[in-house]
This record gives C-alpha cells, structure tokens and sequence, in this order.
C-alpha cells in the first residue's frame, strides 16, 4: 500500500489543502508532520468552505488525523479549531484526531517575543505571522521548549516559572515591553489540559501499528520549499523544515516507509511576506492573476504577490524532495490571458544560472530568462478530462513537465473537490 508525501513546492499556498482533502479518500490515515497555526489551508466541499490552521485537512473526509511531533501548537488555537469545525458538522472527537505527546506547545510569551522582535526594527522585520512559531521552535532547539507530555506531568507549574521568568526579562529589559502574567498562564494551560488530554498519545508508534496492517497513511506538510529554514530562502523562511524528508523526522517513521512524494505546484508564483521574486509581476497581468486567484492568505489576510510561474524553483523542489510528481492547481486562474510566460532560468550579471541561488543578494538581482507561450480564452474550471482542456492549455502543461523532468499527476481548475482532473492517481 502506498504512503504519500504532500508538500509545496513554492513559497508556500499552492493549495496543499484541497488536494490532500482529495487525497484523504484514498488513505486511511492523515499526519501533518511540521508548522504551526501560521499556514492555512482552505477547502471546499459541496459549496462549502472549511479553514483549518492545525488540524489535518483530511478530517473533512472522516479519516483519523495525527498532528505529528514536528509541529508547534498553540492549544487555545486548536481548541477553537476543534470547536469550529465540530459546529460545521465535522467529527474531531479524540477517536478522530490524535496529538502527538513531544509535540511543543506555544506558550504566551512565545508570542509576546514574536510581536516585540518585529516591533522593535521595522528595517529588518522578516513577515512573520506573530503567532510565535518561531521562539517555539527556538525554545525546542535551546531545549527549554514544553512539550504536551510536560503538560501532562506533575512538573508543568515549576517548567513554565523558570521559563518564563527568563523570558519576562527578555522582554522588559531588552524590548522595554509588557511581562507576561506567569500564573494566568498556569491556570489557561491547565484548562487547555483538561480538554486535550484524551487527544494525547505517541503518534509514532501508532503510526508504525497502522503500517505493519499495511493502511494508506497520508503526510501532509505546511508552507512550501522555498520557506524551508535550511533550503529556502533564508531569512525569509519559517521556522521548520518544509522538505519532503522531514516527514520522517517529524511524525516518527523511517524513510524507506514512503513510498512516493507529490509536490503541489501553482500555475503561476505568489508569494507572502517580504524577500526576492524574480518572476514577480507589477503590472495589469499580475493583478489579473491576483484579483482572479483570490489571492489573500488563509492565516493572514495578507495580499499575495503574483507572478509567472517559475521552473527554476521547481527544479529545486524536485531535487530537495524527490519529487515523483505534480499536482497543478489554480491552473484555471491563467485562463484570459494571450499570452503566458514561464521562467527557465535566470540572468545575472550576463551569466545564464540554471540552478536557484543561495544568495540572497544574487537572487534580487536576477532577471528572469522567458519562454512565451500562447494561453487560452476558454474558462477550463467545468473541464473533467486531461484530453478536453484547450490545446494552449496542455502544451503550457507539458512544457512544465519538460523543464522540470516531472510528470502533472493531478490538475486542479477550481476550488471545488469536483473541479479536478486525476491523471494518474498517487495511491494508484
């Protein structure tokens, strides 16, 4: 049986979340192995829209949903969660999800840090989100992080005290803002316990039950490759590893229990937050792509920059993550366009670069090297079959294919589950 990575292969919002909802109907199991509430991913079912930030897209679909010990979770968020969807009718009862116990908790101050931290130089603020991903993260790395088994033991009281009283220094003395209220903290998370605990279990060893009866087990990343902390571009990166080999590490399995990896790829470039875009468009075309995209974050709000869809990039997400095919999403997007573009390299100082520049420096100052194709008038968002999209259409599909050595497994022409093509399914 097969086991699935899905990851971004951008900076992030490609629409991982409609297609692991997708997906879920072929897998048993869905374990999101890393991030926090600082990804979104948005769903549509039967006309209906579903936001989750932490839980697993698949509980849409019924399936037992792990969070996995590479994410950060900040409770009261997930509590929410959990009650928002229970009111839409979804079933997040603790048969349904499970929260792994070394998963790390976002504490207050994680956020008070995250807030001040950008407050305090407005010249080299990075767009985080504020939700404290980031010091969490920090926290786990320094070993002063509190996990959801620590907030379960009888020393939860006495690990918060020392923690934060190093952190209420930090913030009154170097950032000259407000301390955080240390027992207030102690009494919310021993009400967020009560509610959590019967969530709490090892998720790696249930995961390893699941796969010795040989279930379908579906792992779901957050952000995309290019946000990743060691591969992306850094500093403009979140806090955790994007790549598909971080599933490993980060639900508790080993590396020969995957099977294949699908990178999500959107028809075009967006991007959140500050860095370089060499393909970003400032013109009437980008705006197009970002009033007919919708594209606002799902966590943030925050408009998107667009831009043409960029090969070198996804050259560097097939390496990073052994990528053994697509899914295309936003492909219908495109449509009213005359004419496209797709980057296959980039230009920099009158030398050609075939391969995505560690520096960022470098990376600003590249120009983007063009292939112009013809696109189509014809709205493609009622299209079911690969053969009955537009001729433009699957020859701006199969040019990706080429310069990338990878082949569109799925196309998505809407944001409906029904709105998808499946040439060739993952799970088979």
């Amino acid at each position: 049986m097969a086991n699935i990575v899905i990851i971004g292969t951008q900076w992030g919002d490609e629409g991982k979340g409609k297609i692991v909802d997708l997906l879920a109907e072929y897998s048993d199991y869905v374990v999101r192995f890393q991030g926090g509430n600082n990804a979104g991913h948005t769903m549509v079912v039967n006309g209906e829209q579903f936001i989750s930030h932490l839980v697993p897209s698949g509980i849409i679909q019924g399936k037992v949903c792990m969070i996995g010990n590479g994410m950060v979770v900040d409770p009261e968020v997930l509590i929410n969660e959990i009650d928002y969807l229970t009111e839409k009718g979804v079933n997040v009862g603790p048969e349904q999800l499970k929260i792994s116990e070394k998963a790390h908790l976002i504490m207050p101050y994680h956020k008070a840090v995250d807030h001040a931290r950008e407050s305090a130089n407005e010249k080299k603020q990075i767009g985080t989100t504020g939700r404290g991903i980031g010091p969490c993260y920090e926290d786990k790395s320094a070993r002063r992080g509190i996990r959801f088994v620590d907030l379960l033991d009888d020393g939860f009281e006495e690990n918060v005290r020392a923690v934060a009283e190093e952190k209420n220094f930090y913030l009154t003395e170097f950032f000259k803002a407000p301390a955080v209220g240390v027992q207030d903290v102690i009494d919310s998370y021993s009400r967020y316990r009560d509610r959590l605990a019967p969530y709490v279990t090892d998720v790696s060893v249930m995961i390893d039950q699941v796969l010795r009866e040989d279930r379908r087990v579906l792992f779901e990343g957050a952000q995309g490759t290019h946000l990743d902390i060691d591969h992306g571009t850094y500093p403009y990166v979140t806090s955790s590893n994007t790549v598909s080999g971080n599933a490993c590490c980060g639900a508790g399995v080993g590396p020969k229990k995957i099977d294949r990896v699908t990178g999500i790829v959107k028809a075009y470039t967006t991007r959140v937050g500050k860095g370089p875009f060499p393909t970003e468009l400032f013109d009437a075309t980008g705006d197009f792509i970002q009033e007919k995209g919708a594209e606002f974050g799902a966590t943030t709000g925050r408009r998107r920059r667009c831009g043409w869809i960029d090969t070198v990039m996804l050259r560097n997400a097939v390496r990073l993550n052994s990528l053994t095919g697509f899914a295309v999403t936003k492909l219908d997007v495109l449509g009213g366009l005359d004419t496209l573009k797709i980057c296959t390299g980039y230009k920099y100082k009158n030398k050609e670069l075939a391969d995505f520049p560690t520096s960022l420096q470098v990376l600003g100052e590249c120009e983007p090297v063009y292939e112009e194709m013809p696109g189509w008038q014809a709205d493609i968002s009622a299209v079911r079959s690969y053969d009955q999209l537009p001729q433009a259409t699957r020859q701006y599909l199969r040019r990706v294919e080429e310069l990338t050595e990878t082949e569109a497994e799925i196309i998505s022409v809407g944001p409906g589950r029904d709105q998808t093509i499946m040439v060739n399914n993952p799970f088979g």
